[in-house]
């Protein structure tokens, strides 16, 4: 079996960040403690993003609904 070479390959220390993803302000591990806290990510169906845009609003309508569904288990 033939020993492979010590060189690394030249093309992965090229850089292929696009020129449009700046990440010179970022913070390291800036969500991590939310997240580390519990997190579910689910997919809203394309048909009520008219009336649930994004996270906030999902979190008020589920408030909302809780106490009946609670009510009923």
């Amino acid at each position: 079996m033939k020993k492979k070479s010590g060189r690394r390959n030249r093309n992965n220390d090229r850089d292929t960040m696009r020129p449009e993803y700046d990440f010179s302000h970022a913070v390291r591990d800036a969500t991590v403690a939310r997240f580390a806290k519990g997190a579910n990510v689910v997919v809203i169906d394309p048909t009520v993003l008219d009336v649930f845009p994004d996270g906030r609003r999902v979190n008020q309508a589920l408030r909302a609904l809780a106490p009946v569904l609670r009510e009923k288990h």
